[in-house]
């Protein structure tokens, strides 16, 4: 039978919670017996995607982050999911150094990141709706 398995947790949007959910995601992907470096990138993509969320889409307001993990084999897919502004032009977002905080030093929105460390993203927004990005990890083990 196929290793499937799911994990969904929300959290509020504060900056401590950040690290909660590179913590589950990586807890939740030790079953398929990652490296450190697959688990590394995985935390860092996590921590990037919940970090736009606090920053980005609630501004420093505190609301609820989804974050869905599903295992399937040896596919890791995450999920990070938030309810706030959305991204009117997803493509000019995931430009390298893209911010929508120029004012506040930040180097970007982190996809670019998010794409090094994962074998696929996608992203999905409607402005006054929310953001979810949609992550896959092949673990080769």
């Amino acid at each position: 039978m196929e290793n499937t398995n799911e994990m969904t947790i929300i959290f509020d949007s504060r900056p401590a919670n950040e690290a909660l959910a590179r913590v589950a995601v990586a807890s939740f992907c030790t079953q398929l017996n990652p490296t450190l470096e697959e688990v590394s990138d995985l935390k860092t993509a996590v921590s990037e995607a919940v970090t736009n969320c606090i920053i980005h889409a609630y501004k420093g307001e505190i609301h609820k982050i989804l974050v869905e993990c599903r295992l399937k084999g040896h596919e890791l897919m995450v999920d990070v999911k938030d309810h706030g502004v959305g991204i009117p032009d997803v493509k000019k977002a995931m430009e390298p150094l893209f911010t929508t905080k120029p004012d506040k030093d930040r180097s970007g929105m982190g996809f670019t990141f998010m794409e090094a460390f994962m074998d696929e993203i996608s992203v999905e927004s409607e402005v006054g709706k929310g953001t979810t990005v949609h992550m896959k990890k092949i673990i080769r083990r």
